[in-house]
């Protein structure tokens, strides 16, 4: 007695049958356990999906962008840069230099002169010398001569047609045909049309009247017998059905699916936060404790004890080397330099000159000397010839 007058249960909404309530709680239980594992293989695949996107799917298409920016675009825009745009601008150049300025040239001196002058010009001077005064000329006997005639016979054959045979035709249609016509047949057609056929026309039209509105009320109270049968024994139960059960049913397993799927994503979640965890204490705690308490001191006495010594004592190495090449070099040229001297000796006292030889005329040398010979351009030993004093 008192349930109308207090809060409705939990579960329970107004305006719902007890079947909705009833099946509710179950089916949403069955849902949730058919959709858990659903959901968990979809959390799974959704965070392997992130994971290989993040550390395979990304650098492998950053990889290919530059494999195919390196052996595709790259070769490609050589190739139009430096292939194809001057052999095109060749090609553009040999096709205007071969077809297109023949072409013009044709037309600017040949066919547009023979045009002008050997067909343009006779054509105005036949027009404006030839044919103009020809042509007023024969307008003026058309206007003067031919004009007045034509009148003339043209009046003349319309009186004869006038006269003998219209005429004649107008008065047989008035006085004959259309008398014979009035009193010998629409006469009698309207008085039998009004006499006879006008009564019974009426009497039949009754009779059809009365009839047809007898058929149609029949099939009026058949329709209404028919529909009501119809609403009676299949829409109404159809529609309660539909109403009642399906209506009911199917927005309580959708309602139980939305839920599920939200309960089944706080245990997937939930599940996966202790697959982390677990993971993380098991294999993420000790490599990063083994990394910060192991590899990071190794790698830092490796870096400061053995690789920064070992690359000083390279740079150094590199440095000797290189002051010992360079005392070679110049320990070899001024030998080279001493044995010139000694060969060939020096005359001023100050320092060996190698031989310069008679340099070659040049345009702007005043050198006259017949019986000089002309020496080579080429300094003797890869040395370049200096001034002489």
């Amino acid at each position: 007695m008192d349930y109308g007058k207090h809060q409705a249960p939990q579960g329970y909404e107004p305006g719902e049958s007890i079947l909705t309530t009833l099946i509710r709680i179950p089916v949403r239980i069955v849902v949730v356990v058919l959709v858990l594992p659903v959901r968990m293989v979809w959390d799974a695949l959704a965070a392997l999906w992130h994971a290989a996107d993040r550390v395979l799917l990304r650098p492998l298409g950053r990889a290919l962008a530059w494999l195919l920016d390196t052996l595709v675009l790259t070769p490609l825009t050589w190739l139009y840069t430096w292939v194809l745009t001057p052999l095109g601008k060749a090609a553009s150049w040999l096709a205007v230099a071969l077809l297109l300025r023949p072409w013009i040239g044709l037309w600017r001196y040949v066919v547009v002169p023979v045009a002008r002058y050997g067909i343009a010009a006779p054509a105005v001077w036949l027009y404006g010398a030839v044919l103009t005064p020809l042509g007023h000329g024969l307008r003026w006997i058309g206007t003067a001569l031919l004009a007045p005639a034509a009148r003339g016979i043209g009046t003349g054959l319309t009186w004869l047609f006038t006269t003998l045979l219209v005429l004649p035709v107008a008065g047989l249609w008035r006085y004959v045909v259309v008398p014979a016509v009035r009193y010998g047949l629409i006469v009698p057609v309207v008085w039998l049309y009004g006499a006879v056929l006008t009564p019974l026309g009426l009497g039949t039209a009754w009779v059809l009247g009365q009839l047809w509105r007898g058929i149609a009320a029949t099939g009026r109270g058949l329709g209404i017998a028919l529909a009501w049968l119809v609403m009676t024994l299949l829409v109404a139960p159809v529609s309660w059905t539909y109403r009642r059960i399906l209506a009911p049913v199917g927005r309580e397993i959708a309602a139980a699916f939305e839920v599920a799927w939200r309960v089944t994503g706080y245990v997937s979640r939930a599940v996966g936060r202790a697959i982390a965890w677990f993971a993380w204490h098991l294999i993420g705690a000790p490599v990063s404790w083994t990394y910060r308490t192991v590899c990071t001191p190794v790698g830092h006495f490796v870096r400061d004890s053995v690789w920064a010594p070992a690359r000083r004592a390279a740079a150094e190495a590199g440095r000797a080397a290189r002051a010992a090449l360079a005392s070679a070099r110049e320990t070899v040229r001024q030998a080279r330099r001493d044995a010139w001297r000694a060969l060939v000796g020096s005359t001023d006292g100050a320092r060996s000159r190698e031989p310069q030889g008679i340099p070659a005329r040049t345009l702007g040398s005043t050198t006259t000397v017949p019986s000089a010979a002309q020496a080579s351009e080429t300094p003797l030993l890869g040395e370049k010839f200096v001034k002489q004093g």
